[in-house]
């Protein structure tokens, strides 16, 4: 083998020891924490999968040239690693689409838990009642210290009602959402990472 042939094929080894790794470990740790909803994590992991991914492309350029500096193209092991290369690819991709919509589905998600209390600031406002007046007769305080009548006050306690619950839906729909993409990464990613033990078989077996 010569000097050019030798540094092909560490290329092709190194990239792939640098590249298939950290994405394979970036797509088995995402699942965790989208349950745990963890944002930012989740935007690092995305990151971690989309730049590994495009460089384990590296990896089969670099062994599409040392095919062809060796001329073993005709054989059916080395076909077989580079198509179902390509296929880890393409699901590769799919994953990275999912992380980012599960993304989109958690964050606005915790947006409304955290509005959620302020929602709810009309209800109380609408309890703090004057004690020395129960009939409501002087109306009920907000909080800009506006005097409301009962009726008022008791519509203002169900649109803060109807709000807290549109909240509750929003949240469960990203959750729901959120629990999809974790499935399907979980799914995809255990078949990107068992065709990488496969091509990995086929390059020390080579049947």
């Amino acid at each position: 083998m010569s000097f050019t042939d030798r540094l092909v094929l560490w290329l092709h080894i190194g990239f792939a020891i640098f590249t298939v790794g950290p994405v394979a470990l970036a797509i088995s740790s995402t699942p965790r924490y989208i349950r745990r909803r963890d944002v930012p994590v989740l935007r690092y992991l995305t990151r971690i999968t989309a730049i590994f991914t495009v460089g384990s492309l590296l990896v089969l350029v670099f062994g599409i040239v040392l095919g062809q500096l060796n001329h073993d193209y005709s054989k059916p092991w080395l076909t077989a690693a580079g198509t179902l290369f390509v296929v880890a690819i393409v699901l590769l991709l799919l994953i990275i689409r999912d992380q980012r919509r599960a993304i989109r589905a958690i964050a606005p998600g915790l947006a409304a838990h955290a509005g959620a209390p302020e929602a709810g600031g009309a209800s109380e406002a609408v309890a703090r009642a004057d004690p020395a007046d129960p009939a409501g007769e002087r109306g009920v305080a907000d909080r800009g210290g506006i005097n409301r009548s009962p009726a008022e006050a008791e519509g203002a306690g169900a649109s803060a009602g109807a709000l807290a619950q549109a909240v509750a839906d929003e949240a469960t729909l990203a959750a729901d959402i959120a629990s999809v993409e974790r499935g399907r990464i979980a799914a995809m990613g255990g078949v990107v990472n068992l065709i990488w033990l496969v091509i990995l078989v086929l390059m020390v077996w080579q049947p």
